[in-house]
């Protein structure tokens, strides 16, 4: 049992050796963190949305931009697009599961916005939706993903795809690169 916890553990160190190996990442992950900072600066809004545990990935990071990270300071505009459940089951019951964000986007989302496409696969239908009615509003999208890409890769103006076709893998880094840029973005617009 314990060789297996550890194999697992190992797994995970892996996969972040890797993101911290990857120059291009490092590099993607900084040029993420300036297009968020600009993106408050010009009172700009961020947005999250993926399904299951992606899903509480972008509930996770959004509650750390709106409340706060590791500085005490006013509240960032952040928001996970499922957490409306009277809207989720209207929209998917009244037209399709696969236009819940996209329709959401279609209502809320400005030019200048950022949206943060989770999905470890980078298929799911409707985050690839959202993206493509976030890219015709102006929105800039980044994507967080596995490493293909999927669908996602061809599509986001950032692609965050973390080194590993593990779905629990992919899972936990892109809940530490979500927290590096929190922290990274709270320095950028609150340390004095």
């Amino acid at each position: 049992m314990q060789s297996s916890i550890q194999e697992i553990i190992q797994k995970s160190i892996d996969t972040k050796q890797a993101i911290l190996q990857s120059s291009t990442l490092l590099a993607t992950i900084a040029e993420v963190v300036q297009v968020v900072s600009t993106a408050y600066q010009a009172d700009k809004r961020v947005y999250f949305c993926g399904n299951g545990g992606s899903a509480a990935d972008a509930q996770h990071l959004a509650a750390e931009f709106s409340g706060r990270f590791y500085i005490d300071r006013p509240p960032l505009y952040a928001e996970a697009l499922h957490v409306n459940t009277s809207y989720i089951t209207a929209v998917a019951n009244d037209y399709s599961y696969d236009d819940i964000y996209a329709r959401m986007i279609q209502a809320a989302g400005r030019k200048g916005d950022v949206l943060f496409a989770i999905s470890t696969s980078g298929n799911s239908k409707n985050v690839i939706k959202a993206i493509e009615t976030a890219q015709q509003q102006g929105v800039i999208c980044v994507g967080m993903t596995g490493e293909k890409g999927g669908k996602m890769k061809e599509i986001c103006n950032y692609l965050l795809n973390v080194p590993s076709n593990e779905t629990p893998r992919i899972q936990e880094s892109h809940i530490l690169v979500g927290h590096i840029i929190c922290e990274l973005v709270e320095i950028a617009l609150f340390k004095k």
